[in-house]
């Protein structure tokens, strides 16, 4: 597993820096990616310090070409990508009639567009290497709705059904998609930091990055297809 290389989107903080962190301390070589450079440089000289390898690779998710160029970066630095982690993500929260176009085009943009550029561009060294494993954090309302979510349940909806597609084109080379469903999770969203006093009555960033490691390191003959969490006190129909 020490040689393993994972790319890792929205690193720079919460979900995404927990999975870095989880990953690299497994002998995982971790590709960061995330728009904030002085915060992605942090969390690579931590995992250096620590013993790991890790690259910091500042990035806009909407930039096609930037996408391109850090995916093609993290080849070249290693030789391959193994597993691919689309994690960033937005939501907006209002009624559909408040809901601007500005609102619709930022979430939709970052957590569908995002994804598929990213999976886009990393499908061509997967498929060349005939292996390798997607994994997209989703969200337990990409198969249920409430309201005032009109956005950013849509841009779900969108990520389920683009990576359920991969899924089928992606199989005969031998790359496996993986989809996690998280219920109500304590981490930076929506504008809000976590409280410095765990919520239990939410996920955790731990239990995600957790969760991902699991289904990361099943047998290469076991693909996870999809897996629902939520914090017990969260019924799985109920919004919080």
């Amino acid at each position: 597993m020490q040689h393993k290389v994972a790319l890792i989107t929205g690193a720079s903080r919460g979900i995404g820096k927990a999975i870095a962190e989880h990953l690299a301390s497994q002998g995982i070589k971790v590709a960061l990616l995330a728009r904030n450079a002085t915060e992605l440089e942090a969390l690579a000289s931590q995992i250096t310090e620590a013993g790991g390898e890790a690259l910091s690779l500042p990035t806009d998710l909407l930039d096609a070409r930037a996408v391109q160029q850090a995916v093609g970066k993290v080849a070249e630095t290693w030789g391959r990508i193994d597993w691919v982690v689309n994690n960033a993500g937005i939501g907006v929260f209002k009624s559909v009639a408040d809901t601007t176009v500005e609102d619709w085009e930022a979430v939709m943009d970052t957590n569908a567009k995002g994804t598929f550029l990213l999976t886009k561009y990393c499908l061509a060294y997967l498929t060349a290497q005939k292996s390798g494993h997607i994994l997209t954090i989703a969200s337990d309302v990409a198969r249920r709705n409430f309201s005032y979510g009109g956005v950013y349940c849509a841009s779900k909806y969108a990520q389920d059904a683009l990576m359920q597609v991969v899924r089928q084109e992606a199989h005969a080379a031998g790359i496996k998609v993986s989809t996690i469903y998280p219920g109500l999770t304590e981490t930076y969203f929506a504008g809000q930091a976590p409280a410095d006093t765990p919520n239990l009555n939410r996920l955790q960033s731990q239990d995600i990055a957790e969760a991902v490691s699991y289904i990361l390191h099943a047998p290469a003959h076991v693909v996870i297809d999809e897996l629902h969490l939520h914090p017990f006190a969260q019924k799985h129909w109920q919004n919080g």
